[in-house]
């Protein structure tokens, strides 16, 4: 399944090359062939944090102060982590939590 993630707010530091933009191939994680935002992070926790996860992840979801979007929606109003994801899909997570 191919989609594109985008990190924002300071996100895209905790990235590899510190790059906003990455375009990923992901496999189902369930077993049924359907992914997950669950899923998802598990896998950007994986494959794609390089330093602090802790600034991303809590537990199985995203800190809170994480904007998540999925085709510019807002990610609860698709289900949260239950909320499944389709071929093409644009995930984007920004942090709105900055220091001062």
């Amino acid at each position: 399944m191919h989609l594109t993630l985008e990190f924002g707010g300071g996100l895209e530091l905790l990235l590899e090359k510190s790059t906003k933009v990455h375009k990923v191939d992901v496999q189902p994680m369930d077993g049924e062939g359907k992914a997950t935002m669950k899923g998802l992070l598990s896998w950007v926790k994986s494959n794609l944090i390089k330093e602090r996860p802790e600034m991303f992840i809590k537990g199985d979801s995203v800190r809170p102060g994480v904007l998540v979007l999925i085709n510019d929606c807002d990610w609860e109003l698709c289900g949260g982590l239950d909320a499944e994801l389709e071929d093409k899909d644009a995930v984007v997570f920004i942090s709105t939590l900055h220091g001062g």
